[in-house]
C-alpha cells in the first residue's frame, strides 16, 4: 500500500510535529550519510579505474582502438558496429527473408555500446551522455527506458531471463551473451593509412568519460566538496523545515492492461478495446491530481503478449497495474478485474462481474469506486455521487459505437467511411447517446478534410452532429474537444479554441488527446512555454505513444532547437515505424537544417502521397534540380490543389515567388484549410513576412501580429 498521505503542519499536535521533524531529520542523515559514503567509494575506485581501463580497451601509441574488427557475432545476431545494420544470422529468420532488424538511432548506440564493452557494465549516465548531450532537454531516464524496450523487443530478449542484455539495478546494463568479432579487410587496410576511419567512433566518446589516475590536490578537493555539502545540505534541511509544509502522498500511477477477448470470438476484440478505453477515461476522471491513468495507445502494445508486470511497471513507471478481462454467454457479459502492485505483484483485489449488456458502464464505475478504495484515492463527494449514478445504455448502440470507434483509430479512407456510419448507426438507434454524437461529428470532419464528401457539406453535418451532443451533454469532454477542433480549423477563432480545449481538459485531464490539442492554440497564441509544457504532459500520460512524441516535437520544429525535434520525431518512430507524420517533420527539419540529402532520403518513407509531393517539390529545389521540383510541383496542383492549397503556397515562397505564394495563400484561407493555423509560424513562409500582405492575412486569421 502507498503511504497515506503526511499530515501538514497547520492544526497538527506537538507530538505529531515533533515525530514529523523527526523522521524529517533522520531522513535528511541518511541522505548526508549516502553521499559521504558514494564519494568515499568514488575516490578508492579512481586508482582502480585505469587498471579496468587498460584492460578493456587495447591500443596503439596513436590512440587509435588495434581491433580490425567491425562486424560483431552474439548469438543469433551480428551487427556492423560502423553502420549500426543488425541482422539475425538464425536459420529461421534467413528462410523466411527476415533477417535484417530494423533498430532505430538511440537503442543501436546503446547496443554498440554494450557491444564494445564485451561484458563490461555500461553505466546509465554514460548512456546519458554519449546519446544526448549536456544542451539536450529530454527526460533521460525515461528515454533509456524506451530505448532499453525497444531494443530487447528487437533481440527478442527478457529484462528477467535475459540471454543478451542484463540490467544491473542501480548501476547500469552490459552484454552477457558471447562476443565474436569478425575479422574486416577493411579496417586491417586503413591501418596502412593515416587513420583507421572505418572503425567505431562509439568506444572514443566512452574513453573520455573514462577517470583519469587521482592526484593527491584531487582527492583533497574531493573531502572539501563533502564538507561543503554537509554545510549547504544541513542549512536546506533547516531551511526547508522552517518554511515548508512536508509534501502529501506522491502521485500514483496505474496502467489499465488491455481486456482479454475470452468470449471465444475474434470478432469481439472491438468490444474487448472499447471497454479498455472507457476503463481508462473512467480511472483517469478520478482524481488526475492524485492519479495518474496511462493512455490507451502506451498500454495497447502489451495486446496479446507475455510481459511480466515488474518490466510493464519499469516500461511506464507505474506502481499498479489492472488486468481484465471479457467472457459472453448469451445475453450476459462476465467481466474479471485484478488490481495488482507492481513491486512484490501483490493481488490487491479481484472481482467478478455478471451483468446485462446494457449495465456495461456501471460496472465499470463499480470497478473504477473499487481501484479507488484500494490504492486510497480521494474523491470529492461530487466524484462519489458521479459515480453512484445509474448509467445503462442501449446494448445495440453501444455495440455500434464501439464498431465505429475501432474503425476510427485507423487511417484510410475506408475506415473514416466505416466509422462515419457505425457512428450514425448508433445515433439511430439511440437518439440520446451524446458521445456518439461526438464522434459522428469528427468523422464527418475527416470525410469532409480528405474529400471524401464536399466540404461544405461535411463542414454542416460535423456542425449539426456537435450541436446535438453538447444539447444532450453539456459536460461531455470529447464534444468540448471537437468544439475546439471546428473552432481552431475553420472559423481561426482561436480563443474560442483554446477555450473548448482547455474545458476538455478540465473534464478529461488525463486524455492525452485533449492536452496534445489544447498545446496548438497556446503555440500559436504566443504561448510557447505552455505549449511545450502542455506536449511534454501528453508524453507523460501516453510514453509509449508515437503521436504524442511526434505532436513535441512537431512544437519543437516551430520553436526550435531542430535538432531537438529531430531527436524526438525519431522516438517517434522508433515506437512506430509507421507512424505516418514523423518521416514528414524529419525531412523538413533536414531542409531547414541545410540538409537536402538526407531531406530526399528520409522522403522514401512517406507513405501519404500529397506530402511527398510536398517534399520532392521542396527538396529537389534546395538541391538545385529544379525540373524535378517543377514535376513534383505540378503534380500537387493536378492532383491536391482542393485540400493542399497551403502546402503549394509554401513551395512558392521557399522559390521566392511572392505573388504565387500569396495567391495559394488565399485560396487555402477560402477552403478553410486547416494547416492555416501555422501561417505564423511555418518558416517555409520566412520570406513573406516583411510583404504588407503577410500582416494583412495574419489579421483576416486573427493572430497576434
Amino acid at each position: 500500500m502507498p503511504p497515506r498521505p503526511a499530515q501538514r503542519f497547520p492544526g497538527c499536535g506537538p507530538l505529531d510535529a515533533t515525530l514529523t521533524l523527526s523522521r524529517f531529520q533522520g531522513k535528511y542523515t541518511w541522505v548526508l550519510f549516502r553521499v559521504i559514503f558514494v564519494i568515499h567509494l568514488r575516490i578508492n575506485e579512481l586508482d582502480a579505474d585505469n587498471v579496468i581501463h587498460a584492460r578493456e580497451f587495447s591500443r596503439d601509441p596513436m590512440n587509435n582502438s588495434i581491433n580490425l574488427a567491425e562486424r560483431v557475432r552474439f548469438g543469433t545476431f551480428e551487427l556492423n558496429v560502423r553502420t549500426g545494420e543488425l541482422v539475425s544470422i538464425g536459420t529461421a529468420a534467413v528462410e523466411a527473408g527476415s533477417a535484417k532488424v530494423q533498430l532505430r538511432q538511440q537503442p543501436s548506440q546503446i547496443l554498440r555500446i554494450l557491444v564494445e564493452r564485451q561484458g563490461n557494465i555500461v553505466t546509465r549516465e554514460e548512456i546519458r551522455q554519449i546519446l544526448w548531450p549536456d544542451d539536450t532537454v529530454v527526460e533521460f531516464d525515461r528515454s533509456i527506458n524506451v530505448a532499453m524496450a525497444i531494443l530487447r523487443k528487437a533481440l527478442a530478449d527478457d529484462a528477467d531471463h535475459p540471454k543478451y542484455i542484463e540490467t544491473l539495478t542501480g548501476r547500469g546494463y552490459r552484454l552477457i551473451a558471447p562476443v565474436e568479432w569478425q575479422p574486416s579487410q577493411t579496417a586491417a587496410q586503413g591501418l596502412l593509412g593515416p587513420r583507421a576511419e572505418t572503425l567505431p567512433r562509439i568506444e572514443g566518446q566512452i574513453s573520455e568519460l573514462e577517470p583519469r589516475a587521482p592526484k593527491p590536490w584531487r582527492k583533497a578537493a574531493i573531502m572539501g566538496t563533502c564538507a561543503v555539502i554537509l554545510v549547504v545540505v544541513g542549512y536546506m534541511s533547516w531551511r526547508h523545515f522552517r518554511d515548508v509544509a512536508p509534501a502529501g502522498s506522491q502521485r500514483i500511477r496505474l496502467a489499465v492492461l488491455p481486456f482479454a477477448n475470452l468470449t471465444g470470438d475474434p470478432n469481439k476484440e472491438y468490444l474487448a478495446d472499447g471497454l479498455t478505453e472507457e476503463m481508462i477515461s473512467q480511472l483517469g476522471r478520478l482524481n488526475p491530481e492524485q492519479l495518474g491513468v496511462i493512455a490507451r495507445t502506451s498500454v495497447m502494445g502489451y495486446k496479446h503478449k507475455d510481459v511480466r508486470l515488474d518490466q510493464i511497471g519499469r516500461d511506464l513507471s507505474v506502481q499498479y497495474v489492472l488486468e481484465n478481462s471479457l467472457r459472453e454467454s448469451g445475453d450476459h457479459l462476465r467481466l474479471t478485474a485484478q488490481l495488482i502492485q507492481v513491486k512484490d505483484q501483490t493481488h490487491l483485489w479481484s472481482q467478478d462481474y455478471d451483468y446485462l449488456a446494457r449495465d456495461i458502464l456501471n460496472v465499470q464505475d463499480d470497478v473504477a469506486k473499487a481501484v479507488a478504495r484500494e490504492i486510497r484515492v480521494r474523491l470529492t463527494s461530487q466524484q462519489q455521487a458521479e459515480l453512484a449514478k445509474s448509467r445503462p445504455v442501449n446494448p445495440e448502440a453501444f455495440d455500434a459505437y464501439l464498431q465505429g470507434y475501432h474503425f476510427f483509430q485507423g487511417n484510410t479512407d475506408k475506415d473514416a467511411d466505416v466509422a462515419a456510419k457505425y457512428f450514425e448507426r448508433a445515433t439511430q438507434l439511440d437518439p440520446s447517446y451524446a458521445l456518439a454524437w461526438a464522434y459522428l461529428s469528427r468523422a464527418r470532419n475527416w470525410q469532409a478534410n480528405e474529400g471524401l464528401i464536399p466540404m461544405e457539406e461535411g463542414r454542416r453535418l460535423a456542425r449539426e452532429a456537435l450541436g446535438r451532443a453538447l444539447s444532450l451533454n453539456p459536460n461531455l469532454a470529447a464534444a468540448h474537444f471537437q468544439m475546439g477542433r471546428i473552432k481552431q480549423q475553420v472559423d481561426y477563432d482561436w480563443a474560442g479554441a483554446n477555450a473548448s480545449f482547455q474545458r476538455a481538459v478540465a473534464l478529461e485531464p488525463g486524455n492525452p488527446e485533449n492536452v496534445r490539442a489544447a498545446a496548438y492554440p497556446a503555440l500559436f497564441l504566443g504561448r510557447f512555454d505552455e505549449a511545450l509544457q502542455l506536449a511534454r504532459r501528453a508524453v507523460d500520460l501516453d510514453p509509449l505513444n508515437a503521436g504524442s512524441w511526434a505532436v513535441l516535437a512537431e512544437i519543437e520544429f516551430y520553436l526550435g532547437p531542430l535538432a531537438q525535434s529531430a531527436a524526438d520525431s525519431k522516438k517517434a518512430l522508433e515506437l512506430d515505424p509507421d507512424d505516418w507524420g514523423s518521416p514528414i517533420d524529419l525531412s523538413r527539419t533536414y531542409l531547414l537544417q541545410g540538409r537536402p540529402q538526407d531531406s530526399l532520403a528520409e522522403i522514401e518513407h512517406v507513405h501519404y502521397a500529397p506530402s511527398r509531393a510536398w517534399l520532392y517539390a521542396l527538396t529537389y529545389y534546395a538541391l538545385g534540380r529544379k525540373k524535378e521540383s517543377d514535376a513534383a510541383l505540378s503534380e500537387l496542383i493536378t492532383k491536391y490543389h482542393a485540400s493542399n492549397a497551403f502546402e503549394i503556397a509554401t513551395i512558392y515562397a521557399f522559390r521566392n515567388q511572392t505573388d504565387e505564394a500569396f495567391e495559394w495563400l488565399d485560396r487555402a484561407y477560402a477552403q478553410r484549410d486547416p494547416s492555416m493555423m501555422s501561417t505564423k509560424l511555418e518558416p517555409l513562409l520566412k520570406s513573406l513576412h516583411n510583404d504588407p500582405r503577410f500582416a494583412a492575412l495574419l489579421k483576416k486569421l486573427n493572430l497576434p501580429n
